[in-house]
Formats: structure tokens, sequence, C-alpha cells
């Protein structure tokens, strides 16, 4: 679904069934975090998403305002394969073992 900074996010649902409007991002939902619609415009979540499909990426978000409170707040996010148990240094390229890059595009030495 759209976000409302325009983005594609499958954790974001907005209900408008009938004249409601209930936004909310389910990702920040699931960890007990508040969520406004602010906070997409600087999510690093659709753009992750958009780079890495493995189904065995799991992603957890929070809400920081980093440094002060004078900096607009941000989804800080951190990743976690399920299939080798171990944490995610970069969510956008994965753990590595999932997807296996083909031959043909090793260098060899």
């Amino acid at each position: 679904m759209r976000t409302p900074a325009g983005k594609e996010c499958k954790y974001f649902h907005g209900d408008y069934f009938r004249g409601r409007n209930k936004e909310e991002c389910r990702l920040l939902m699931a960890s007990g975090q508040r969520w406004s619609a602010d906070l997409c415009q600087t999510c690093p979540v659709p753009a992750i998403l958009q780079a890495n499909a493995c189904e065995f990426l799991k992603l957890n978000g929070i809400v920081k305002r980093p440094f002060s409170s004078l900096f607009q707040r941000r989804v800080e996010i951190t990743a976690f394969c399920e299939k080798v148990n171990r944490s995610v240094a970069e969510p956008q390229i994965g753990c590595g073992e999932c997807h296996p890059l083909p031959p043909m595009f090793e260098v060899k030495s």
C-alpha cells in the first residue's frame, strides 16, 4: 500500500472504507512504537523492501530522535535473518547466505 510519502510499503495500512481514515504502520505497532505520517518521509523500509525481497529477512523498527529534540523523529531499522539466525548489518544487501551471487559474477584471482 502507498504511504503518505507516496512510497510502496507492505507494513503501512490505511483503512478508508466508508469514510474511515485510519492509517498505521504495522512494523512500528509490532514493537510498541507510536506512528505518525511524518515518519514515512524519511523511513528506510520502502527502499529496503525494494532492494531485498528475501523471505527470511525480518525487520524491526524503532522511532528515535537523533542528537537532540531539535531534529525530526526518524525510524531506525534492525534486521535479522531467520535462515542463518544472525543479525544483518546491511538490510538492503542481506546476510549473504540466502541468495549468493551466481558464479558468473564472482571475481577469480
